[in-house]
Parts: structure tokens; sequence; C-alpha cells
């Protein structure tokens, strides 16, 4: 099957798992599986991501009527879910609201900024997951771009470059995380809850992408440039010096742990992908890139993110090296996040290289979907080791389709510009918020 017949065909079945009730639509997680009591909005599982697929769907054909129907209703949910949201998260709070409102082209996005200076407190904003007494002091916050700080800095970055004034919201995330800044001997370090509210240190960091430095060296980087603040390029630039010394980087290229201090219950210490792997620590370095900043350790800031792809060609992946080895096909933990990414690497630099590997690994998708329009992945620590398939955007059939329809027209340079990924499809040192 071609990529754009499996994309469409994938992209059937997501329609075909989306429900609705009197407030608009909805999708399980995973196929058959019930309305989700939380998270139904949000980016990551919910039916806000559907608006990403429908986003780059319009690059490669006009929407159906049953598409224009599904995005209207997507952002009328999301809007009447703002006013009651206390989470600022970019997988599934204001953040993804924010992302989702802006993917779809509808209002709304004003009154999610308006919602997210509410909700701060003086320390920052409180995920309901840190109200475990076990692990973390009262009033615990995190810095990371998924979860915390550095991500409703990205989305007020996200809103401004498209016409949303998001200011107070930027100097307030930007403040919050300049006062979490820790210096080491290399450079600046931000974990991923600050020291002072953890009950059980020393800390596990998480200084790739999703969690940790990676991600928030990156925003405060494009701060620094849309905001036109050189202390906080200056800032992004020493936290990927830290960073540089958590990793290492040899003829095999440069990856940075998943877990510090790693113990064999994290799994495999190296991974690649999105969330705690190469693709994702790669975005810093394109930041600083987009920044002018021309060198990192005396190595220019697209050496660095060569190195981290040349990391992820020379891991074995998309094969399954052993069972907790590359279990998965999503954006965020698999095959379609790395495939992505090389496809943006080959609209960048026109590498064949690049567009040769990102096949390899779309073809791999296309092998690992066998007969069926979607992709089950494996936990092998189960009983029952393969999965019901993922309906979604992070970890589905819709993120993983959507990457597929890039496939067809990935040499016209076109796509869909989105929150965690636009600075790499600019254009280098170009600044100001200009696109390539």
């Amino acid at each position: 099957m071609k990529y754009g017949e499996l994309a469409e065909a994938a992209w059937s079945w997501v329609l075909g798992q989306v429900q609705w009730d009197e407030d608009g639509p909805w999708i399980p997680e995973s196929a058959g599986g019930g309305k989700p009591t939380e998270f139904l909005t949000g980016t990551h599982s919910g039916v806000g991501g559907l608006a990403y697929a429908l986003a780059e769907i319009k690059l490669t054909r006009p929407w159906t009527a049953a598409e224009r129907e599904l995005a209207a209703g997507i952002a009328a949910r999301v809007r009447a879910s703002v006013p009651a949201e206390s989470s600022i998260s970019f997988f599934d709070g204001l953040v993804s609201s924010i992302g989702v409102l802006i993917a779809l082209g509808e209002p709304g996005v004003d009154a999610a900024l308006d919602r997210a200076l509410e909700i701060v407190t003086p320390s920052g904003w409180q995920e309901s997951f840190l109200k475990d007494s076990d692990a973390y002091e009262p009033g615990a916050v995190c810095n990371d771009l998924t979860l915390g700080t550095a991500g409703a800095l990205l989305g007020a970055l996200w809103a401004m470059r498209n016409g949303v004034p998001a200011g107070a919201l930027a100097d307030r995330a930007i403040e919050l995380l300049l006062a979490e800044q820790e210096k080491t001997p290399a450079g600046l370090n931000w974990l991923f809850i600050p020291r002072r509210y953890l009950r059980n240190p020393p800390p596990i960091e998480m200084p790739n992408f999703s969690h940790g430095l990676a991600g928030i060296a990156a925003v405060l980087t494009l701060a620094g440039v849309e905001l036109d603040r050189p202390e906080l390029i200056d800032a992004g630039r020493l936290g990927a010096e830290h960073l540089i010394t958590l990793g290492i980087n040899d003829d095999r290229g440069f990856r940075v742990p998943r877990v510090i201090p790693w113990a064999e219950r994290h799994g495999d210490e190296y991974t690649y992908n999105w969330c705690h792997g190469p693709v994702g620590t790669s975005l810093l370095f394109d930041a600083l890139e987009y920044a002018g900043i021309d060198a990192i350790a005396g190595v220019s800031s697209a050496t660095w993110h060569r190195r981290l792809l040349d990391a992820i060609v020379h891991s074995g992946i998309p094969h399954r090296l052993h069972p907790g080895f590359w279990d998965n096909d999503g954006r965020c933990c698999g095959t379609a996040g790395v495939a992505d990414a090389f496809l943006t690497a080959y609209q960048r630099t026109r590498d064949p290289a690049d567009l040769q590997f990102a096949k390899l690994l779309a073809d791999t998708l296309v092998t690992n979907a066998g007969a069926s329009p979607y992709w089950r992945f494996v936990e092998h620590k189960n009983d029952d080791a393969l999965l019901p398939p993922g309906v979604g955007w992070m970890q589905g059939a819709a993120g993983i389709a959507t990457v597929l329809f890039r496939f067809t027209h990935v040499e016209d340079a076109t796509t869909t510009p989105r929150m965690d990924t636009w600075w790499s499809l600019a254009a280098p040192n170009l600044g100001g918020g200009q696109e390539g």
C-alpha cells in the first residue's frame, strides 16, 4: 500500500472512531474504549489532537463536509472547556487549547491566554499530579515544556506569531523560568520539578525535550528571538552547553540519557524518539540556529543537530533489537515522530540521505499496519503484549496518518507549522518570526 493510500485509510478509520454528544465530538483513547473521563479535548490523545491532522490534510486536498463539521465541533468543544480548565499542559490543558484553535484557524485563543493568567500562582502552574504528597511539597510546580512553565511560554509565543497578543503570559512564564535556573560549571540547568519541592532528593532528571532541559532551553531561545531579548538566547545557549556534558558524542552521533541517574527500571538508557531522545533534543539546536548562535562548545548548532540525527540512524531503529526497544510507532515515542523529523530535515537541507531514512521509517509503518488501517504497539511487560490500536495524535492513528500524508507533498517543501516545531521549518538566522 502506498503512503497516501494508507494515510487516507487510517484517517477514515479515525473518523469512524469519532462519537458525538451534546457538547460535540470526542474520541476514545483506543479503539473500543469508552468516553474519557479526563483529557477529552486534549492534544495528546483527545479529540483536540485531530486538529493537527486536519491542518495537514488541508495541504493534500480540500476537507470534506464531514471534516468541516468535525473541525467546527472540535473548536466549539475546546472553547467551551477553557473557562473551567485548571491545567496549563501542552498535552491536555490551556496550551493544548491554544494550539488546537490556531491549527483550525478558529477564535478563542485570547480566552485561553486570559485563563492561563487567572490560574497561575506566585510560583507557577500547579498541575494535579503535583499534589502527590509522598513525592512533592505543597505548592509544587514544574518547569518543563509539556506539563509546566516552559509550555506556557511556548503557547504564548505561538499565539503571538499568529497575531494574538500574549505578552503578559510570555513575561510571566519567563520570569518564573529564570527564577528556577541552576548554575553549573558548564552552563545552566533546569530540573523537571524544582529541587525545593522534592520530598525525596536527589532528583531524577529527564534532560531531553519533553520533560527537561532541552525543551526549556529551546523555548527560552525562541523567546529571545521573538521578543528581542538577547539575555534569553544566552540562557538557552548556556542550557545547551550544560546539556552537551550530559551525553555521549562519538562516531555514532550525539545522544543524551533518557533519565539521570539511570537505573534498570527505567528501561533502555538511551531512546531515540521525540519525548526523551534525539528527535526532540534536536529541536533545541534548531532553535539556537534560528537565533543565529554559531557555536556550542566550539561546534555549530547545525552540526549538533546533525549528530543527533546520526545517533538515530546508528541506533538500529526501526528494528526491534530486544523486547522493550522500539515497540512503538507513534509520534511521541516511536517511528512516526522520527519520520516527521527526518522529513523536516530533508525539507531544510535536501540531503537525500534524510529522505531515504524517512522512507525506511514510512515503509516500516506500512509493514506494521499490515492489512489494517491502524497500528498496535507492544508492551512487552504485559501478559497480552499487543496493545489496542490508539486513535489520537501523539500515540494513535491520527498522528501516524499525518506523517504519511506529508510524504504526498514532501517535494514541494510545504507542511503545516505547529507549535512544537515551527522554528525547524524556518530559514536559519531569519529571526523575527519569518517562515522559510
